[in-house]
């Protein structure tokens, strides 16, 4: 059985079979390609509760095991935003103002998560989301936490 969301490839790493999910913002300029092997019933949904989360209403998405590409159609449409403690890019349609993901570049390595709200189709049998606050941590903290959860990350853009 196909779920929704998911492309009809599949590919293998380390073993598992990883089924690709692909989201854009709605014009299109920027996207990404997002592989796990996880279930979409079984993924770790987290709803991040600072205020920039909340007002993109966003649901974010990793997997450690899996993987992900951003892809950007018309360099002018990027635009990368850092706030906070400004440890990661949050990537942002500058033409239609959709937010896609996030992207870190660190020693271990590049990593990312993903907006699920901005995969297409939406997967269905999304479990609840985690409501997550991330204000109590210290810079070194998270990335730490980054480099441990997001998605291994094929380049940044």
């Amino acid at each position: 059985m196909r779920t929704r969301g998911a492309s009809a490839s599949f590919s293998r790493a380390m073993g598992e079979l990883l089924r690709n999910f692909t989201g854009s913002c709605h014009c299109g300029d920027i996207g990404f390609a997002f592989q796990t092997a996880v279930p979409v019933a079984e993924w770790p949904v987290h709803a991040c509760q600072c205020r920039f989360c909340r007002t993109h209403a966003a649901l974010t998405l990793s997997d450690p095991r899996g993987r992900l590409s951003f892809r950007v159609a018309d360099v002018a449409s990027l635009e990368r935003y850092r706030f906070g403690l400004k440890t990661a890019d949050f990537l942002l349609c500058h033409r239609c103002g959709v937010y896609v993901g996030a992207q870190i570049n660190i020693a271990e390595g590049a990593f990312g998560i993903v907006n699920i709200r901005a995969m297409t189709p939406l997967p269905t049998e999304l479990p609840a989301a985690a409501a997550a606050d991330y204000d109590s941590e210290t810079g070194p903290r998270r990335i730490a936490r980054r480099a441990k959860r997001w998605t291994p990350l094929e380049k940044i853009v």
